[in-house]
């Protein structure tokens, strides 16, 4: 039996409540999250049509930007490329079809251009790499100031390529320059890091290096800092030093990040064109010995005004970072396979 109180506290329910309703709640009354009731009901079919159509509305700004201003030039470049056009003209097109491609193919100021772009990258590509490695594994470590070291880090990624290489140009002035003033105190004679060879290359290097290492020891000091303390606790504990847990654990455990950051650093050296273009012109030189394909490109298209010629430079370059991008896949699967 049930006393008064208890009969005041858990209210009998009413006809009206269905079965497997809670006591007392609203007849009609929705949770959320729920759809409305009825399956034929207006308000049913809007619920529906929200969920299906929402995902879709919210990326449709990303793919109207893309198409506007990434889909649409590339299209518009490729059919430029079949057809012989000039800056100062551009309604007047011929078709040549791949006439400028061949022209490509047998041109040594595109071979020198492509072998730039190539040796550019590696001479900075792989001591960027190195570098950013190093201090990123220093940075891993509890120091102090941390944060502002990070930040140092960062400081170069942020200035933008104008400034960087016109403070790189003041260093490799071939009278005056730093590089030159301290190169002589080791009995090294002036180099006119403008118009050598290797010189002109490892100038404009060294200003890519001096930007992207920092960017790149951030990334690799976040995927250091994912990788669990456990392994390390495991490989001191069999007596493995600093260095052995660095080779062992460090570098295996990166090895996807190490990937992406080649890859990423391949696409951008593939299309260097401010630090070379503000460093000697356009030309790359005076005998374009650091002319890269941007730097090809650009001369074509905008001072000689030889578009067609110039989007056959870019579709080039397409090609070039679309057989990059096989060989990353085809190695991350290699890597997959052997993990």
């Amino acid at each position: 039996m049930t006393s008064p109180k208890q009969a005041l506290a858990h209210p009998a329910p009413s006809a009206e409540t269905a079965p497997g309703d809670q006591p007392g709640a609203v007849p009609g009354a929705q949770g959320r999250g729920k759809p409305p009731t009825g399956p034929g009901s207006w308000r049913s079919r809007l619920y529906r049509w929200d969920m299906k159509a929402s995902p879709y509305a919210f990326i449709t700004p990303f793919f109207l930007v893309f198409g506007a201003f990434g889909l649409v030039p590339l299209l518009y470049t490729g059919w430029y490329s079949l057809h012989s056009v000039q800056l100062s003209s551009l309604d007047d097109q011929t078709w040549v079809g791949l006439e400028n491609y061949k022209n490509l193919w047998s041109s040594d100021f595109f071979w020198n251009a492509l072998k730039n772009t190539f040796t550019i990258g590696l001479i900075s590509t792989v001591p960027q790499l190195l570098l950013a490695l190093g201090i990123a594994h220093l940075l891993n470590y509890k120091l102090r100031g941390s944060t502002l070291w990070r930040v140092v880090m960062l400081t170069p990624y942020a200035t933008s390529v104008a400034a960087a290489t016109l403070v790189f140009t003041l260093l490799y002035s071939w009278d005056g320059g730093m590089i030159n003033w301290l190169l002589h105190f080791v009995g090294v004679d002036p180099i006119n890091w403008r118009e050598s060879d290797w010189g002109g290359q490892f100038a404009v290097s060294s200003i890519v290096i001096w930007r992207w290492t920092g960017y790149n020891a951030l990334i690799y000091l976040a995927a250091m800092q994912a990788i669990p303390a456990d392994l390390y606790e495991s490989t001191a504990l069999d007596g493995a030093n600093r260095w052995q847990q660095f080779r062992h654990v460090t570098i295996p455990m990166l090895r996807p990040t190490i990937l992406f950051t080649v890859v990423v650093s391949t696409i951008g050296a593939t299309q260097l064109f401010g630090e070379p273009l503000l460093f000697g012109g356009s030309k790359g030189g005076s005998e374009h010995q650091y002319q890269t394909l941007g730097l090809y490109m650009y001369d074509q298209g905008w001072i000689i005004g030889n578009l067609g010629k110039a989007s056959a430079i870019a579709w080039s370059m397409f090609l070039i970072l679309l057989i990059v991008a096989a060989v990353n896949m085809l190695v991350n699967r290699r890597l997959r396979k052997s993990q």
